[in-house]
């Protein structure tokens, strides 16, 4: 079975099946903030999307990061690192590119057992 979360007429935010949650492109709500509250933001998100799947970030397994701008690498980076806990980083790959709104400077892609 198929357990969709937040179903739109284009995507949902969160596709559960065989104990593994998949992840939407998590977006910063205010894209007026920097890097590092933008980052916040969406690690929020996750966060709350992760709960209601019951699982946590404990339990990610793989996360794609796109940022605007390389530049913001670092301060997305301390933002990640204060998030994440000791010794549960998973594999993840950080790319550039163009995002769907020009305010946005960063999305994410999660991945995550149950």
């Amino acid at each position: 079975m198929i357990q969709r979360f937040d179903v739109g007429p284009r995507l949902s935010e969160m596709a559960v099946h065989n104990g593994v949650a998949y992840l939407a492109g998590q977006v910063p709500a205010d894209g007026s903030q920097d890097i590092t509250g933008q980052t916040q933001q969406v690690l929020a998100a996750i966060d709350a999307l992760l709960a209601r799947a019951g699982t946590d970030k404990r339990r990610l397994l793989r996360v794609e990061i796109f940022l605007k701008d390389l530049a913001d690498f670092p301060g997305m980076n301390a933002v990640w690192e204060a998030w994440l806990p000791a010794g549960e980083a998973p594999p993840r790959a950080t790319v550039q590119a163009t995002l769907a709104r020009p305010e946005w400077r960063v999305e994410m892609v999660v991945t995550a057992a149950i």
